[in-house]
This record gives C-alpha cells, sequence and structure tokens, in this order.
C-alpha cells in the first residue's frame, strides 16, 4: 500500500494526431532513479504517449492501465488529458484532480479549451498546472481557487481603456473619452 503524498507519475495534454501540447513527468523525491514508473529520457516519455495514445484514441473508457500504470483520461474538444499514476492510486481522485484542471482552464478561456486556445495561452496552462500538482502531490482540486492564482499579464493603459470602451455604450463611452480628454487637459499632459 501507497502512504505517500506522491500520486502523480504525470500530467499529458496530447492533441488529436498524439502529439505533445504539455507534458510534466513527476519523480517523488524518495525513489531512485529508474524506479517508481519514471522514464530516463525523452525517447522513452514519446514511446510511452504514442502507445497510450494508439491504445486511447477510440476508446471511450475515461480509466484504464497501461504499462503497469494506472491512466485517467478526458477528452476536451480536439486535446485529450491524461493524468497518469501508480496501479494503488485511487482513480476517483486521479479523476478529480483532471477534472479541475479542465474546469480551471475553462474559467479562465471562459470556454472550452481546444488545442489553439491552449498553446496561445501556454503560460496560464503550465501555471494551473503547478498550482494542482506539485512534484506529484496533489495540492488543489477546486477549480475557482486555480483559476484565482493564475493572473493574467500586465495590461497597458491603452489595452485597459479599449477594454472598458468596449464594455460601456456609446454614449458612456463618448462621457468617459470626454472626462479622459479633459482630465488631460487640465494636467497639462495632453
Amino acid at each position: 500500500m501507497n502512504l505517500t503524498l506522491y500520486a502523480v507519475n504525470a500530467f499529458l495534454i496530447l492533441d488529436s494526431s498524439g502529439k505533445r501540447i504539455f507534458t510534466k513527468y513527476y519523480a517523488p523525491p524518495h525513489l531512485k532513479e529508474g524506479e517508481g514508473g519514471v522514464f530516463n529520457s525523452v525517447k522513452e516519455e514519446k514511446t510511452f504517449e504514442k502507445g497510450l495514445f494508439e491504445k486511447t484514441w477510440k476508446t471511450q473508457n475515461d480509466i484504464l492501465t497501461y504499462d503497469g500504470k494506472l491512466v485517467v483520461m478526458l477528452t476536451v474538444m480536439d486535446v485529450i488529458f491524461y493524468i497518469v499514476g501508480g496501479m494503488e492510486e485511487n482513480e476517483v481522485m486521479l479523476y478529480e484532480c483532471l477534472r479541475s484542471i479542465r474546469d480551471a482552464l475553462e474559467l479562465l478561456f471562459k470556454y472550452v479549451p481546444d488545442k489553439r486556445t491552449l498553446l496561445e495561452n501556454y503560460d496560464q496552462l503550465v501555471i494551473v498546472v503547478d498550482e494542482t500538482i506539485d512534484d506529484g502531490v496533489i495540492l488543489e482540486t477546486e477549480p475557482a481557487l486555480i483559476a484565482a492564482r493564475v493572473t493574467k499579464g500586465p495590461v497597458s493603459e491603452a489595452q485597459a481603456i479599449v477594454s472598458d470602451f468596449k464594455e460601456m455604450g456609446f454614449m458612456n463611452s463618448f462621457q468617459k473619452a470626454r472626462e479622459k480628454i479633459t482630465e488631460r487637459i487640465l494636467k497639462g499632459t495632453f
């Protein structure tokens, strides 16, 4: 029986053709190299991913065993999310972790994540995974809390004004612009 907190061996996101979008492999610090299902090279990782994709791309199963590991998968649009754990791990816990990552990404992106969105927002994807799983330990499974910890990059003043105008009606935008211009004229920065 596994009495450690290290539940996750790998987190993978593959596209509909089996190519990597995001992968992260974890090795518990108390195990020696080569133990615990950890791969020693990128070639071994890609071989594992290719075999896993070939086994799962036509299946409707969410939970399966592959290569002596427990694999939980979730298909979303044109990507497949995988979380890999040891055979003794709780599949419900792994599924909840996987679902929370997907839901946190949905909260951040405002819609279901697809390949293009994930690649365009890769920085946020990495932070979401890091806030959920740390060195194989599941830290958080509440999507709202995970999404709240992920912030978007800094926005310039011009971008902020444009987004404010998009959210207002025409008359409100006109009034806001008049106030800003008046304010700048009075400050002498116009």
